[in-house]
Parts: structure tokens; sequence; C-alpha cells
């Protein structure tokens, strides 16, 4: 039996819909590997060991289509979650130029990524580079259908103080969306990046999000993800960064939406003394899965690494944790931290939770550790008996379980329209608050 392909013939049907006739030699190059890699592993199974959690039948059942231009079609005006001049919008894995804002900035280049393969040469130092797609069957499809994206450049020594939004839009029905993110911050740059992924209604469609970050010497970048798509989607995305030394990289992962949502987040920590976060606030109610595979790649010695992961699970929804650490043998005096915790709301919710940690220098301190609880009685208790509603105090212990995560986020603006989302998922009354 031929193994399941997102679509026939080899994708070739919407490798012909891509004009590349006009692109440069090493990006015909690419998407040919992509294209070879994904015919041959195919859709996986739950036999293979990082998908034994995750079924993926009802992709691999869809007829999908390509994924078509157009505008996105809001019944109201879209949820930004930063007070920015500086937007760009995605739809449908095309940059649009009309609902964007990017204004002149100093030290910054934020411009559609098809454009820039043709107006940036040196892209092609850095398009390709980190995105394992050789591992990932839906990152090598993404590079060989990509249509667009963004290009995102900080150059030596740029700081941009607003927020940095880029909002992909899925609109339409039965498509792949593939945007392709590309953010390169060189060294002694510093920025805030908001990344969101949302529906226009209750459009069903599978997004293939692949997004790629260099982080330079003594560059600073603090990244939050938010994966908000309608209920009737799909959403696989792969995200990858390296970091060189001296550099910190703050990440945080926003899981909401999605009948499946799957992450797989990677960070190369190539260089000394390398400051990460790669942490994860996770909410799946219904029949969710929300799917989250992390590693960290500690190859060289003085890094620190921190990793916080909360799950807040209900109904007969289904998350699952995988996270990874890897400390090679010249990484001396490392020091990684990880811990997943969950929170059940219902009887009938499922965590599979799967720490890893692997070691093979001897000077280190790593830890980690995985919890799996519900509200305590006790707390519930406490605040019932001092005249707070029910429904108000598990609001409140909800909240106190996941902001160890949300109030690492430094602007304010973007944590507390995160936080109101939160609430909104688990249907809490902010009237109640």
């Amino acid at each position: 039996m031929s193994k399941a392909l997102i679509y026939e013939s080899q994708i070739g049907s919407v490798l012909a819909a891509v004009n590349r006739d006009q692109e440069p030699s090493w990006l015909v190059e690419l998407r040919d590997r992509g294209a070879g890699i994904h015919s041959s592993l195919g859709v996986p199974t739950m036999r293979n060991e990082e998908w034994k959690y995750t079924s993926l039948r009802g992709v691999a059942a869809v007829n999908w289509n390509p994924g078509e231009p157009g505008p996105a079609v809001f019944g109201e005006d879209p949820t930004y979650y930063a007070e920015t001049t500086i937007r760009v919008v995605i739809v449908n894995g095309r940059f649009d130029r009309n609902l964007s804002e990017v204004p002149a900035t100093s030290g910054l280049t934020v411009m559609s990524l098809r454009d820039a393969i043709y107006e940036k040469p040196e892209i092609a130092e850095y398009l390709g580079k980190i995105a394992a797609i050789d591992d990932h069957t839906f990152a090598a499809l993404n590079t060989a259908v990509f249509v667009d994206g963004v290009f995102l450049h900080l150059r030596a020594g740029a700081a941009v103080a607003p927020v940095i939004e880029i909002v992909h839009v899925t609109s339409g029905e039965g498509m792949v969306i593939a945007p392709r993110i590309l953010i390169v911050a060189e060294e002694n740059s510093t920025a805030k990046i908001v990344e969101q992924y949302c529906s226009d209604g209750s459009s069903g469609n599978l997004t293939i999000p692949v997004t790629e970050v260099f982080v330079a010497k003594h560059a600073n970048l603090e990244h939050v993800r938010l994966q908000d798509e309608s209920l009737n989607s799909y959403h696989i995305a792969l995200w990858e960064t390296k970091q060189a030394g001296e550099s910190e990289y703050r990440s945080y992962n926003v899981a909401f939406g999605g009948a499946i949502g799957r992450l797989d987040q990677n960070i190369d920590l190539n260089g000394e003394h390398i400051t990460t976060r790669l942490d994860g606030v996770v909410v799946a109610r219904g029949e969710q899965v929300i799917d989250n595979h992390t590693k960290l790649d500690h190859a060289l010695p003085n890094c620190n690494s921190f990793e916080i992961y909360k799950q807040i699970i209900d109904d007969k929804a289904t998350v699952v944790f995988n996270g990874k650490i890897f400390v090679h043998q010249d990484a001396q005096k490392t020091d990684a931290k990880q811990t997943n915790q969950a929170l059940l709301l219902s009887r009938d919710a499922t965590i599979n939770s799967k720490p890893q940690l692997e070691i093979f220098a001897d000077d280190v301190k790593c830890t980690h550790g995985a919890t799996v609880g519900q509200i305590e009685e006790t707390f519930r208790f406490y605040m019932r008996s001092r005249g707070i509603p029910k429904a108000t105090a598990d609001a409140i212990l909800v909240y106190a379980f996941a902001a160890e995560v949300l109030e690492l986020i430094s602007d304010d603006v973007v944590r507390e329209r995160l936080e109101r989302r939160l609430y909104a998922k688990l249907g809490i009354d902010l009237g109640l608050m």
C-alpha cells in the first residue's frame, strides 16, 4: 500500500502552480528536495514514535487543494495582540499589503518573502538552512509549495521598540496554507515579535507553516507565538531557531486552536554564554488534540536554558508534550531546567507527557519534572469560604496556574490580551472577576 500524501501524483499539481521558471536555481533545488522528502515520508501514522498519540487519519483522508489568494472576510475586525505600527498580515500564506502597516524603521526590513527572494540575494544564506525537513514531512511539503511569507531582518545594532506583529489569517475551505517565515537578527539587535495564527470564521484548512530564526552574537529577541485557528482546522508547524554565542532568545508558545494543533519547536544553542527560554501555555477543550514536541540542543559550554510548559485540558481533549534536552560532550557548565505541568478539568481529559534528558557531559546542572493534577480542593474551599463564587474561584486558580508563563512576557499589552483570550477559551465571564 502506498504512503498517504497530502497531494496526489507526488504533489505535482501543486508544484505546477508555482512559477519555478523564474526562481533562482538554489530555490528550485530546495523545492525539489522538499517534494522528494514528502513523497518519501508521506503522512505519519501512529506507528511512528513521534506521532504515537496523534492520529492524522482525518488529514490524510482529505483531498486538499492548493491555497488560493484572496482577501480575508472578517465578521468583525481581527484581534491584534500588540499596540504597534509595525504589522504584517498574511492571508492564505500571501503577504497582504492592504492590511499590513510597515512604516520605515531604522535598522529593520519587513517585507514579502517572495519579493525578498528576488530582491535580496543574501537570503539564500538563510532560507532553508535551519529547518530540519529531513525529519518533518509537513515542513518538507511547505518547502516544496510555499508561495510567500515574511522576511524580517534586523541589521546589526538595530533596537526596534514597537512590537512587530505577524498575523496569519486562513480563509476558505479544504486548502493547504503554507506560509514561510524567515527572521534574521544580526549582532547586537533587539526586538519583540508576536506571531499570530487565526481564521476568519469557521474556515477549515490545513496550515503547515515553517518559521526559521537566526539569532546572531549579542542579539536579544522575545518571540511570542499564538495558535488560535478555527476548531475545524488542522495546524502542523515547525519552528526552528539557531543561536550564536552570547545571545538571548525568549520564546513563548500559546496554543488554543485547531482540531489538531501540532508544533515542533527546536532551538540550537550553537555558542557559549547563551540564554534561552522555551515556554508554553496550552488550553484544549472539546475533542481537540494539541501536540507539542520541543528540543533544546546544547552543543557548547556555559549556556542556560529554561523551559516551562503549562497545559489546561478540559472535556475530552488530548494534549501531548514531548520535551527533549540534549547536552553534548563539549557542553560543560550547562544549566538546563525543564518543567511540564498539566491541569485536568475533566475526568475525560488526557495528557501524554514525555520529558527526555540526554546528557553526555559531566559538569552540568540539569533537571526535569512532570506533574498532572486537578484544581486543588483546599484552595477552592479557602476561596469559597470567603464568599467567592465557585466559577470565579476556579477562574482565579486556573489563571494562577498559567500565570507563571504568561507573566514572563514583557509587553503589557500582549500579555493582557493573551490573558483575556485565555479566559474566553475557558468560557470564563470576565464580569465575574
